[in-house]
């Protein structure tokens, strides 16, 4: 067990053992849980909606280097300029660069989950630069000096009282303000940012190769206004984020909000071909898409892991899993939390420092069932698992321990010989860790071969 496990394994503990937290969000997941029900209303047949997206984003990626090439071209062609990064390092590179040319001093910044992988508001902030995030979810947890905890919302942990206390504490705001009076003065404030910042950063939910576009989609309007005072726009997309048409958006905007926050479709949908024309009095006057791999084409690489590429980052595995509900955002201490993160975190942060995460599944298969690109992410957890195993070996003693209890378990008289004293042996002595200090199994009495043979012979007398 090397020292991220035991982290994982200290913090689930402490977490799941806070009343507080445990109280919030089942109050902020109960919330999404009523309105995914009535987003899905919209739906005749809500599996073959998931099927045709499905299967659009598999094409795209069964042949990703023609999509991302294709949509270079015609993004060129669109007066778009187009850089490829290769990591992290290269992506902070580029932009860096694109700051410095641009004498930056304020950058206002989209909710972005691929910015957050890349870190870039330390970066930027590390560079003497002003980076402001816009969402304001993800503005609460900037000024609270926190990470996104979801990866849809991001201040989920967080209940009215906790950013009452937090804006009165640095805005001496009254603790007694309410939600709208919050939303206003943040409003407020981020006005001034916009027009005052020289560039403007967003993520992208979809890169469409047809047209050289990138789409993005929101609730607050505030990728928009990223993107219409900066005199430059700089878009980070993942690889994966690619579809092959326009024609797609169609399927791929309401399936992702109907699973994402159950509306029938997100307030703001816009599609960005370049900066303005010579005709538009608003938008960048320079736009530049970086497309970032950072472990993605590892994913592609794998046999059967590469299907995850196809998750559009609607979050619903993270709100359908039991283990998340329990242990939170922060305790998976990567970019990307919840059944999702836990089957990538891997392969963009290393086996090593997250292969663990892996093992923190009951293999319900809830993930799987909720997934609207129908991803068998419970499996690929498996699969990881597996993965693990292969790289770094297991203990020998793990090992005996399995073959015996193969031994026992396939052999059902041999699995009763000596039933209730040696399973309540084991019990007692080997299996208190699992079920750890604050919970016990009530001891064995008989088997279940027995209690069905004795119930049997009831009924037939």
């Amino acid at each position: 067990m090397n020292k991220y496990y035991k982290q994982f394994l200290l913090d689930a503990e402490r977490v799941s053992f806070d009343l507080k937290h445990r109280k919030t969000i089942k109050f902020n997941m109960s919330k999404y849980d009523a309105a995914v029900k009535n987003g899905f209303l919209r739906y005749i047949d809500k599996e073959k909606a998931k099927e045709s997206t499905g299967y659009k984003k598999r094409r795209a990626l069964k042949q990703l280097d023609k999509s991302l090439l294709q949509f270079e071209e015609k993004a060129i062609a669109n007066g778009i300029n187009v850089h490829w990064a290769i990591d992290r390092k290269e992506g902070l590179s580029i932009i860096s660069n694109i700051l410095r040319e641009k004498d930056a001093k304020m950058v206002v910044k989209m909710k972005s989950m691929t910015t957050e992988e890349i870190e870039l508001n330390d970066f930027i902030i590390e560079k003497g630069i002003d980076s402001v995030e816009t969402d304001l979810g993800e503005f609460i947890v900037q000024v609270a000096g926190e990470k996104p905890y979801h990866i849809v919302t991001p201040a989920m942990h967080k209940s009215k009282k906790d950013v009452n206390e937090l804006f009165a504490r640095l805005f001496d705001m009254d603790e007694n303000s309410t939600a709208e009076e919050m939303t206003e003065f943040v409003r407020k404030l981020l006005r001034k940012k916009f027009t005052s910042a020289e560039v403007g950063i967003t993520g992208a939910n979809f890169i469409i190769a047809d047209i050289g576009g990138v789409a993005i989609t929101e609730n607050e309007g505030n990728g928009i206004l990223s993107t219409s005072f900066p005199k430059t726009h700089i878009v980070i997309a993942g690889i994966e984020k690619i579809i092959p048409s326009l024609e797609d958006l169609g399927s791929f905007w309401p399936v992702l909000s109907a699973h994402g926050t159950g509306q029938s479709i997100t307030v703001y949908n816009t599609i960005f071909t370049g900066s303005k024309r010579d005709n538009e009095q608003y938008g960048p006057e320079e736009m530049h898409v970086i497309l970032l791999d950072n472990g993605r084409t590892d994913i592609l690489n794998q046999e059967v892991q590469s299907d995850v590429l196809a998750c559009i980052r609607c979050g619903a595995c993270l709100n359908a899993c039991p283990v998340y509900h329990n242990i939170g955002g922060y305790t998976y201490n990567n970019t990307y939390g919840g059944p999702i993160g836990s089957v990538i975190s891997p392969f963009f942060n290393s086996f090593e420092k997250s292969a663990h995460l892996s093992y923190a599944c009951t293999i319900c298969g809830k993930c799987t069932e909720v997934c609207p690109q129908k991803i068998d992410i419970h499996v690929l957890l498996l699969h990881n698992r597996k993965e693990d195993i292969e790289r770094f070996g297991k203990m020998r003693i793990f090992t005996l321990a399995m073959s015996f209890y193969k031994l026992f378990t396939l052999n059902v008289k041999l699995f009763d010989f000596g039933f209730i004293g040696i399973k309540n042996f084991f019990v007692k002595y080997f299996a208190k860790n699992i079920f750890g200090k604050k919970r016990s199994l009530a001891p064995f009495k008989t088997s279940f071969r027995e209690q069905y043979i004795n119930n049997k012979n009831l009924k037939k007398s």
